[in-house]
């Protein structure tokens, strides 16, 4: 279910809420072939299923980065700001891709928004710490935390 925040005022109550998941996405080998494409990163442990398939993984794999990309369509189904003139991505303060997302394999995000705080420009940032699962590991493709601003 998306969480609704309407308002400055709202986004900061927001502090310290668990977003909770987004659904599950298959990692399909086309979306990492197009993402290949796209960065120019055709290591074949990411394009080339033959020989990946003997590989350390058994097969291809997402690229770290491509799962990371993947924060901003998933958190999209976590939460839903309304009422600001306008939402920025400011960046990132720690990533780590604790485990591969083999191709066929589906991940999901699991969001909470860590803190808000007051800034200049009648804005708010919030840290949110996103953790990337893969349906059926223990271990996180990717756990970041991500920064973005709202201003009225």
């Amino acid at each position: 279910m998306t969480t609704t925040a309407n308002g400055l005022a709202e986004i900061k109550a927001l502090a310290g809420q668990d977003l909770g998941h987004s659904s599950w996405l298959e990692i399909t080998q086309d979306r990492v072939n197009t993402f290949a494409d796209a960065t120019n990163d055709h290591q074949w442990i990411h394009i080339d299923p033959d020989r990946a398939a003997q590989g350390p993984f058994g097969g291809t794999i997402a690229h770290g980065y491509l799962t990371l990309s993947l924060l901003i369509p998933l958190f999209g189904e976590l939460l839903d700001i309304q009422g600001v003139r306008m939402s920025i991505n400011y960046g990132l303060d720690k990533v780590r891709f604790p485990s591969p997302v083999k191709v066929g394999g589906k991940v999901r995000l699991a969001g909470r928004v860590a803190e808000v705080e007051d800034v200049a420009g009648d804005g708010v940032q919030m840290h949110l710490d996103f953790t990337v699962e893969i349906d059926g590991s223990a271990k996180p493709a990717c756990v970041a935390r991500a920064i973005y601003r709202h201003y009225a």
